[in-house]
């Protein structure tokens, strides 16, 4: 574990160090201040102490981002060559995958607790769900941690950080909207597991204050299997 934190770490300061991080918060901060406060406008006009409206920019800034901040994790350092220097110390590739996860998925919170006065502030104006706040923020978290996952398989595949981004994009767009529209076209079986896949429909049944057991493994088995498939794309890169 002290070596993924080492890794995670190590990641942290590259993201700070190229800006990515810093263009991450402008952006995330920005469009959710501006959809919140401006757009959300039934806070002020009708009175409702509400973040529903911060959720759903969140939720649909996150999976335009994270493609980007994951596109370059494995494919750079597979382009550059580093990641042969870095696997000749005692580490191995699931360390350096979940080290990576790690640098991206403690961004992600920061991001988040960032947006804290957000909720102080409408906390202010009136009476607010308080569990369904929480559970909105777990929401996002569980779900950015299933799209870091697809982000870092996508970066495995490629040396190539545009083709990375578009590979994740691609694969994300499926969970994210495409299984929604199936689901809702078709019945039966093929409706029911195209439900069951669409990212939507478990976000906003955390996101509405309910923890549901299938949510929690709907988000735990996609982040695993996303980096899952990093470590084994990326062991054969290197044997």
């Amino acid at each position: 574990m002290k070596l993924v934190w080492i890794i995670a770490r190590q990641e942290l300061r590259m993201q700070f160090d190229s800006l990515m991080a810093y263009i991450l918060l402008v952006l995330f901060l920005g469009f959710s201040g501006i959809f919140t406060w401006l757009y959300g406008s039934d806070i002020f006009i009708y009175g409702q102490a509400s973040l529903q409206v911060f959720f759903s920019t969140a939720y649909i800034t996150l999976f335009l981002l994270i493609p980007a901040l994951t596109m370059k994790s494995v494919a750079e350092e597979v382009r550059t060559g580093t990641i042969e220097m870095l696997l000749t110390k005692p580490v191995s590739c699931w360390q350096v995958i979940m080290g990576k996860y790690l640098s991206v998925i403690l961004l992600i919170a920061f991001a988040l607790l960032l947006t804290l006065p957000y909720y102080i502030s409408v906390a202010s104006l009136g009476n607010v769900d308080h569990g369904a706040v929480i559970c909105g923020y777990l929401g996002l978290l569980f779900m950015s941690s299933a799209y870091i996952g697809i982000g870092l398989f996508a970066s495995s595949l490629t040396n190539n950080q545009i083709i990375s981004f578009l590979l994740a994009f691609a694969i994300s767009i499926f969970f994210h909207i495409i299984f929604g529209i199936i689901g809702h076209q078709f019945g039966g079986i093929l409706g029911q597991m195209a439900i069951g896949l669409d990212m939507d429909s478990h976000f906003e049944s955390i996101a509405r204050g309910v923890i549901d057991t299938k949510d929690i493994i709907y988000f735990a088995s996609l982040t695993f299997a996303g980096l899952f498939l990093a470590e084994r794309s990326l062991a054969s890169k290197i044997a």
